[in-house]
């Protein structure tokens, strides 16, 4: 593993209510000095949700995306609060935004945004075993809830309203853990 720049100064810019803009004056390992930027964000990270129906089936929501300003189709999401565990937090959003909970949630693994830049971190969440149970939300309108084949993954990337990076992959690794966790009881 190369050895971490050194900083030597840090200097931050308020952004706005999301995000910081932080400048790093950085140092290498072999004597080069640059200066990055990078986004922090607030908060603790956010929860991707898998929400399985049955075996065969995810639930997606479809939820306006105001960065392309159109009407996206993809997985529960959503900022953990202060004190919340990532499994906590995908209970909430669930009951949230499309108004399930489940008995079962495995954090799948984690996944950085745009590590280049921003300090962002996904937990990807496999929820199953799902029961009706509805919490109030901060979503604007109520969010239509769209099942998908989870085997039919090649037809939903190619729709022009599922772009988001954070659902394709978690719908692609979920599938494969879920692949194998059938392989492994044969």
């Amino acid at each position: 593993m190369p050895t971490l720049p050194k900083i030597h100064a840090r200097l931050k810019r308020d952004a706005g209510k999301r995000f910081k803009v932080e400048r790093l004056d950085l140092e290498f390992s072999n004597g080069e000095k640059r200066t990055y930027e990078r986004l922090l964000t607030h908060g603790l990270g956010a929860v991707i949700v898998v929400a399985m129906r049955d075996d065969e089936t995810v639930l997606l929501v479809r939820e306006y995306a105001a960065g392309l300003h159109h009407y996206e189709l993809g997985l529960v999401k959503g900022r953990l609060e202060p004190g919340e565990s990532v499994l906590e937090g995908a209970q909430r959003e669930l009951k949230e935004e499309i108004g399930l909970g489940a008995k079962r949630l495995m954090q799948l693994t984690s996944l950085s945004l745009a590590p280049g830049y921003m300090t962002h971190v996904t937990h990807v969440v496999l929820a199953r075993d799902l029961y009706p149970e509805k919490l109030q939300g901060d979503e604007p309108e109520e969010l239509e809830i769209v099942p998908w084949p989870l085997d039919d993954l090649h037809s939903l990337v190619q729709r022009p309203d599922c772009t988001e990076g954070r659902s394709i992959a978690a719908l692609y690794i979920a599938r494969d853990h879920l692949q194998q966790e059938t392989t492994d009881v044969e």
